[in-house]
């Protein structure tokens, strides 16, 4: 791969993981109710998770997907319903750093890193970016180059979305605004599904 080449797929990696997705409203919304500590599991889950998804497509997991569309439409579900799931948990939410029940709590590691596997941006991230910068003749080298651009660039951008939950803490510390914000992503993340079901 050029520099040119390698330069090009790190603004690709920016802009596709600093752009508004399901991963980066929830980073806001955990931002705002659980502040930074407790969400740097989901951030590092995020990051961790898609760059395993990311290797599992590289080497060949996209293409069972495409021989079997069975499969890849029952991930399509499995993510959609997943994804309300979790839209309502946010709506849901009234109050900051889970203290309205034992039940409010951040995502955790595992369950971020998980969670790519149902993301329907992360599949098209990653589907993509192998599919546009990977060298048939190198493909290893490829793969590599590819999951080292998405480490350098993923984390600090999904790092900013929990910063600026954290920045409108203050703001929503009135319970109204929180009820409202919350509502707010809850039915934004439940449509980030819509170019899913296009």
């Amino acid at each position: 791969m050029s520099v040119n080449a390698f330069l090009a797929l790190l603004v690709y990696a920016f802009v596709t993981s600093i752009t508004p997705g399901p991963n980066n409203l929830m980073l806001l919304a955990s931002g705002v109710n659980f502040g930074i500590l407790r969400t740097v599991p989901h951030m590092l889950g995020i990051s961790i998770g898609f760059l395993v998804l990311l290797l599992a497509v590289g080497f060949g997991l996209g293409a069972v997907l495409t021989a079997f569309p069975v499969l890849h439409m029952a991930l399509k579900i499995a993510g959609a319903a997943y994804l309300l799931y979790l839209a309502w948990k946010i709506g849901m939410s009234r109050s900051m750093g889970g203290k309205d029940g034992a039940k409010a709590r951040p995502m955790r590691f595992i369950d971020a890193a998980a969670f790519q596997w149902v993301n329907p941006k992360a599949w098209v991230m990653a589907i993509t970016a192998m599919a546009v910068y990977t060298n048939p003749d190198h493909p290893f080298v490829s793969v590599a180059l590819i999951s080292i651009a998405f480490t350098i660039v993923n984390l600090p951008s999904v790092s900013v979305w929990a910063g600026f939950g954290i920045a409108l803490r203050g703001f929503l510390s009135d319970p109204m605004r929180l009820k409202w914000f919350n509502i707010g992503m809850g039915l934004l993340l439940a449509a980030t599904l819509w170019p899913m079901l296009r």
